[in-house]
């Protein structure tokens, strides 16, 4: 996927929409807190609020060994935030009539074997399509480059599902692999076509692609993890081309927060199925799994909260939204296993003026 540079375009950011001095000086100093505890190389962050991209920045190193700073151009691996961009390319071809949430995946998957039950596209958007995840360091650290949708299911397509569908909640990016070759199949274009097409240019965001790594990305961060006594150094290697729908993408923070933007603002999708996208699925017995379609969803101090997070090789990400009080953020850090949840908290209560 071919990216564009982006840099008069994210400059700007800081000039003409900024947050209240004061606010910025509290989330700024939350970030360099939770950093230096978490001892995290660098990170990049965006906040939006109402329809704008308020401000955008980078803090610490993005590449250790060339002394390299993070900036608000910085590209850094998304993890499973490559969830909810699959989910709205799902979900507007569910709009468009060309793919039904309640079919079989079958459908759309033709070398998907039969299971003992059907495995629906709802289910397979919300983990309760009994799907398994990774199966040991061998997918998880996989340095296999894969160049289609398809191929890369047969690490698990016929293997025994988890669980009869509808019946629990499993975490799975192989799941969100079926979404994407789905999304092939009933759009007839290939996923990474498509989601350039129909989400990343309708919503401006121009630095994000798939995380390919013979590609020449300008302002990829280094990745980075901390070792048995907690030293940094570089992270194992993995080539994401094997879960490209479910975790094989990067970006800047601003694009994620674009996205977020373009997904609220009915841009991408219709505000009922928006809605639908961010209620919590429910296992057959009635309980609610805290996860809607493709987007984590719950609250936070009263708040209706979505979004997702996002944990590999190198990286640890968090995209939240807010809503009903039109705010969005994103926080992304070149280190894996990061700590971000309480630097996470602490933005959304100082957006919400809580602190």
């Amino acid at each position: 996927m071919t990216r564009r540079f982006a840099i008069l375009t994210l400059l700007p950011l800081t000039l003409l929409a900024q947050l209240p001095p004061e606010k910025l000086k509290q989330i700024e100093q939350a970030i360099s807190t939770e950093m230096s505890r978490n001892s995290i190389p660098g990170l990049s962050a965006a906040v939006a609020t109402g329809s704008t991209l308020r401000w955008a920045a980078g803090f610490g190193t993005a590449d250790l060994e060339n002394l390299v700073p993070v900036t608000a151009s910085t590209v850094i691996r998304l993890g499973s935030i490559s969830k909810p961009i699959t989910a709205v390319a799902v979900l507007q071809l569910v709009e468009s009539g060309k793919i039904d949430l309640d079919a079989s995946i079958e459908r759309y998957v033709p070398s998907m074997p039969a299971k003992p039950w059907p495995v629906t596209v709802r289910q397979l958007l919300g983990h309760l399509g009994g799907i398994r995840h990774y199966g040991g360091p061998e997918e998880l650290d996989s340095t296999r480059h894969y160049t289609d949708r398809i191929t890369p299911l047969k690490i698990f397509q016929s293997d025994p599902l988890f669980a009869e569908p509808g019946t629990k909640y499993h975490y799975t990016s192989y799941g969100f692999n079926l979404l994407g070759a789905a999304v092939e199949t009933a759009s007839g274009m290939r996923f990474t076509d498509y989601i350039r097409d129909r989400i990343f240019k309708p919503a401006r965001m121009d630095r994000i692609g798939a995380d390919d790594v013979y590609a020449i990305i300008p302002h990829r961060a280094r990745g980075y993890r901390l070792s048995a006594s907690k030293q940094v150094e570089n992270c194992s290697l993995a080539d994401t081309s094997n879960k490209i729908p479910g975790g094989g993408l990067s970006s800047t923070a601003s694009d994620l927060v674009k996205f977020a933007l373009a997904a609220r603002s009915g841009q991408l999708l219709k505000d009922e199925i928006v809605r639908v996208m961010w209620t919590s699925q429910k296992l057959r017995d009635g309980k609610p799994t805290s996860y809607g379609m493709g987007w984590t969803s719950g609250q936070f101090e009263g708040r209706v909260a979505v979004g997702h997070g996002g944990g590999q090789q190198g990286a640890t990400t968090y995209l939240q939204m807010l809503p009903d009080q039109g705010i969005a953020f994103a926080l992304m850090a070149n280190l894996e296993s990061a700590r971000l949840n309480d630097m996470r908290d602490r933005i959304a209560r100082i957006l919400l003026e809580l602190d």
